[in-house]
């Protein structure tokens, strides 16, 4: 993904124009409330299992056999819900990332996500992002699992009430680190650690 770029021309491409008018007609007969839940394949189904749970601290809730799902499946939850998460091995090798481009936790306070870039790091886990995009204004690390899924911790995502708005692109403070994501607020935004050690110079 490009970095620092903000494309106002782009943004009246006919294209783009089309995208962002998509309605959303008003009379489907439910309303989703948030994912659910990702299940994804692995290639080692154990190492997958350690990483989510001795990493990200996802608590194992039920698994199959492979009788019950050829490669066995594991599922996992970050929450109350029964799981967030599941894993199901037998994949021949490491995601290339062509059809899933990543999922994303939020935690709620920033400070959770200072203490997890520090806490991956400690394990070794590459982070490949840290601060804040551009839609969204979230405040994040990203990184990969062993199997190369891409995956998000965030804090802050912009909320949009119904027929609000999203945020303008001349209000986006993109940040490429997590210091910077702090001292360069978009309005509204009022990122602070309640523990300022975690600050990095």
């Amino acid at each position: 993904m490009a970095r620092g770029i903000v494309d106002f021309e782009g943004f009246r491409r006919a294209d783009i124009r089309k995208l962002r008018s998509a309605e959303t007609p008003g009379d489907i007969p439910f309303r989703l409330g948030k994912l659910s839940h990702v299940v994804v394949r692995v290639a080692n189904l154990e190492r997958s299992v350690d990483f989510y749970t001795k990493i990200l601290g996802f608590h194992v809730t039920d698994a199959y056999p492979e009788t019950m799902m050829p490669g066995r499946m594991v599922f996992m939850r970050c929450n109350a819900d029964h799981h967030g998460v599941a894993l199901v091995g037998g994949a021949a090798a490491a995601s290339e990332n062509r059809e899933l481009h990543h999922f994303a936790f939020e935690v709620e306070t920033l400070d959770e996500v200072f203490r997890a870039r520090d806490h991956l790091e400690r394990h070794g886990v590459r982070i490949s992002f840290q601060g804040r995009r551009r839609a969204g204004q979230q405040i994040a690390v990203e990184f990969a699992d062993p199997d190369n899924h891409q995956l998000e911790i965030c804090w802050g995502i912009d909320r949009i009430a119904d027929g609000a708005d999203s945020r303008p692109p001349e209000e986006w403070r993109e940040a490429l680190t997590l210091e910077d994501a702090m001292r360069s607020a978009p309005p509204g935004q009022a990122p602070r650690l309640a523990d300022p050690s975690l600050l990095r110079d």
